[in-house]
């Protein structure tokens, strides 16, 4: 089986040499590459996640494929919001910041309409899965 960290870095490493677009079963979605800095660690951790691009604001989805809980990078953008993001050919630093109420729905459901996966993943937990906007700050 293999270990996520070592597909993620897969995926990092395709998104790189690529432009930012990769293949296999991301092939039509569109990613980031999230780093964060560690809650109890303060290590960097760069992870790849799907973005919903609207109006030039950019949304990532704590779905974790709809597990019980939200995934590690999560609790570390709560506790260190300051983030690098990777979109594209683009690198810059953002903050970011949970997205909740009518806002997180509207965005979760035009997520879910054009990756319709993430309707399974919101099906499969009971959990309200986090929308976080990342703002540009440079």
């Amino acid at each position: 089986m293999t270990d996520v960290n070592d597909f993620n870095q897969t995926v990092v490493e395709e998104f790189r040499a690529n432009h930012g677009k990769v293949g296999g079963g991301f092939a039509d979605t569109s990613l980031v590459l999230l780093t964060t800095t560690g809650a109890r660690t303060g290590q960097k951790r760069v992870n790849p996640l799907a973005v919903l691009a609207e109006d030039g604001w950019l949304y990532v989805f704590a779905s974790k494929a709809g597990a019980p809980t939200n995934p590690d990078w999560y609790h570390n953008v709560v506790a260190n919001p300051e983030v690098e993001v990777e979109f594209g050919d683009e690198r810059f630093r953002a903050k970011a910041v949970p997205v909740t109420g009518s806002e997180r729905d509207r965005l979760y459901a035009a997520q879910v309409a054009r990756v319709p996966g993430f309707g399974e993943y919101e099906k499969a937990t009971d959990r309200v899965i986090p929308v976080v906007e990342l703002r540009r700050t440079a």
